[in-house]
C-alpha cells in the first residue's frame, strides 16, 4: 500500500523528471555510464547551458548526483536501481502500448 504523502510525491517527482525528452535522454545516457557535463552535452547534441538546466532539475529531484573528480564534476545516477527502473519502465510501456502516442496535455487534457 502506498504511503499517501511520500510514495505519491516520489512517484510524481520521477514522473516530472521523465516528462521532458531531454531529461529522459540524460537519464538514459547516465544509465550507461557516469559522465562529465561537457561530454554529455556533446553526446546529446545540446548546448551546455541547456544541459546544465536539466541536470540541475534532475539533481533537485534527487535522481542524479555530482561526484567531484579533481577540478571537474562528474554526474551519475543517484542509485543504480534507477537504471533498472528506467529499463523496466521502458520495457513495460512498450509491451503494453507500443502503438500509442501521448498527446500533450495542452491539446487534450490528458497525461
Amino acid at each position: 500500500m502506498l504511503t499517501i504523502a511520500t510514495d505519491i510525491e516520489v512517484l510524481a517527482r520521477f514522473g516530472r523528471a521523465l516528462a521532458d525528452p531531454i531529461r529522459c535522454r540524460v537519464l538514459l545516457a547516465l544509465r550507461e555510464a557516469p559522465a562529465y557535463p561537457a561530454d554529455l552535452a556533446d553526446k546529446l547534441r545540446i548546448s551546455r547551458t541547456r544541459l546544465s538546466n536539466h541536470l540541475a532539475c534532475l539533481r533537485d529531484c534527487g535522481l542524479v548526483v555530482t561526484v567531484p573528480d579533481g577540478r571537474r564534476t562528474r554526474y551519475e545516477l543517484a542509485d543504480e536501481r534507477l537504471g533498472h527502473a528506467l529499463d523496466d519502465l521502458r520495457t513495460a510501456v512498450v509491451a503494453v502500448a507500443a502503438d500509442r502516442t501521448c498527446v500533450d496535455a495542452d491539446e487534450k487534457g490528458c497525461c
